[in-house]
């Protein structure tokens, strides 16, 4: 089985002095890591001169003392967790991406998925470009340093190239002089901004990452919104705000972010905790006790337990040095993984009528080893609730879910799916509750949920996943053709 791949994790700082910013980056990394697990990287601005390290594994795999000391001091960082969402899982794609050229050098950290990467991809490949990473996020850093050539300066070269990207992008970057920080117009990926009582400034996409270098938030970045810092202070740019309706990835509140983050004004933790309570208003059951699958169904089960009055109990036990089971290549291994994961508590389950509560049932494989276990353990019966929608369609904004193939909700019914598992009821919840997961109190509003509903705020991309590594399609390439002869003759 897949868990739903996560997103990956951006962050930078600037400092009035000179320090060694790549314990801060490192720090914040590390709390960031939920969101990508796959590869890690910093780099270090001294001055205009660029040191950075990036390789594939986890941040504690990637660095230790002596790779942070060699990053030596600076007053500019950027760092990144990556999970492959666009291009495959090697090194050539681990961020941030680091470019030198004839303004100076760039870093440039993503977060998100362009929709229109394939198309913007191959215009380069004909006008010259040669490309070193199969990731949408080196298309982003062409189309930024080309306009950074015809203009004045790196800020106006970023708001030119938003003109062009289409999708879902949180991006922190980092010039020989500024540090700025972008989110796209829908706000699909969040994106915030911190300070520190030293003076520094820290963007970064959870608020869990500024409370690890000791920031204080200020607020969200707006979608469509440019902010920019260096020695003259933070400035924002507003050019592309308010064009759309905002539409945050409301799986950020489900399962992406941390549980003690806050996105847009609500608490992650609350609001999984509301989509417990939604549960047991939509699909209640005479039960015993409430058990979460750790560790983004702990939050929704202890929801489900003070909503419905049934006792809340710890009943799975994960082991915390085996990363999520998403991460594993190859469907065998990834349940393998499951095996040595979770192991039930006995004393919990034994004899009792259980409710257990997970965050998403992708292909059914996990959800039913996990029921399978907590039966083993004891329990008389089996209830199963999701705290989230069942998945219909693809995601094309950074989830990794490119195809309904997969999906099990698009070939069998919620009684079929009740079955497969082995579960004795099956309930998950609605997307009009999804959509109120925030409680009201989110300050922008506006939620994308087409991986459950289907309607998608922007148009859908050419390709899956893993576009960059396939063959051109012959009718795409064909109308790609015919389009550049139709604008080359007028």
């Amino acid at each position: 089985m897949q868990k739903i791949g996560e997103e990956c994790g951006v962050f930078g700082i600037w400092s009035p002095v000179r320090a060694k910013l790549a314990y801060e980056a490192y720090y914040a990394l590390f709390a960031l890591q939920h969101r990508g697990q796959e590869s890690a990287g910093i780099a270090i601005n001294d001055d205009g001169v660029f040191h950075y390290y990036r390789d594939l594994g986890l941040v504690h795999e990637v660095f230790d003392k002596e790779k942070l000391d060699a990053l030596g001091e600076g007053r500019i960082a950027v760092g990144h967790v990556r999970y492959s969402t666009s291009g495959n899982s090697n090194r050539a794609n681990a961020q941030p991406i680091v470019v030198k050229h004839i303004k100076g050098s760039m870093a440039l950290a993503h977060n998100g998925n362009l929709v229109n990467s394939y198309e913007l991809r191959t215009q380069l490949e004909n006008d010259g470009c040669i490309f070193h990473s199969t990731t949408d996020t080196e298309v982003i850093s062409y189309l930024i340093t080309r306009a950074r050539l015809k203009t004045g300066s790196i800020e106006e070269a970023v708001n030119q190239t938003m003109d062009k990207l289409h999708g879902a992008f949180s991006l922190v970057i980092m010039s020989p002089t500024k540090l700025i920080a972008c989110r796209d117009e829908h706000g699909f990926r969040p994106l915030c901004y911190g300070t520190r009582k030293d003076g520094s400034v820290v963007f970064t996409s959870e608020t869990c990452a500024l409370d690890a270098v000791g920031a204080t938030l200020v607020r969200e970045l707006d979608p469509g919104e440019i902010m920019v810092c260096d020695q003259n202070g933070v400035r924002s740019i507003r050019d592309h705000c308010g064009k759309v309706k905002p539409s945050l990835c409301v799986f950020e509140y489900i399962y992406f972010a941390r549980p003690d983050s806050v996105i847009n004004g609500a608490s992650v933790h609350e609001a999984r905790k509301r989509a417990g309570a939604f549960l047991a208003l939509e699909h209640p059951v005479q039960a015993d006790v409430v058990i979460g699958v750790p560790d983004s169904g702990l939050d929704a089960a202890l929801g489900y337990s003070q909503q419905s009055g049934i006792p809340y109990g710890i009943g799975l036990l994960k082991n915390k040095y085996i990363g999520r089971t998403f991460i594993s290549p190859g469907q065998a291994n990834r349940e393998d993984l499951v095996k040595i994961k979770l192991n039930p508590i006995s004393e919990t389950i034994r004899g009792k009528r259980v409710v257990l509560i997970d965050d998403s049932i992708v292909r059914g494989t996990t959800s039913k080893r996990i029921v399978s276990l907590v039966r083993d353990a004891g329990a008389k019966e089996v209830h199963f609730r999701v705290s989230a929608p069942p998945f219909m369609n693809p995601c094309y904004y950074g989830t990794d879910i490119d195809s309904r193939e997969n999906l099990i909700a698009c070939h069998h019914s919620v009684d079929e799916i009740c079955q497969i598992i082995g579960a004795d009821s099956l309930g998950y919840l609605s997307v009009e509750n999804a959509l109120k997961l925030a409680g009201g109190n989110e300050t922008q509003g506006g939620f994308c949920a087409a991986c459950f509903d289907g309607k998608y705020p922007t148009e859908i991309p050419t390709g899956g996943k893993d576009r960059f590594e396939e063959r051109i399609p012959t009718e795409w390439l064909e109308k790609h053709t015919k389009k550049s002869r139709t604008a080359d003759q007028s």
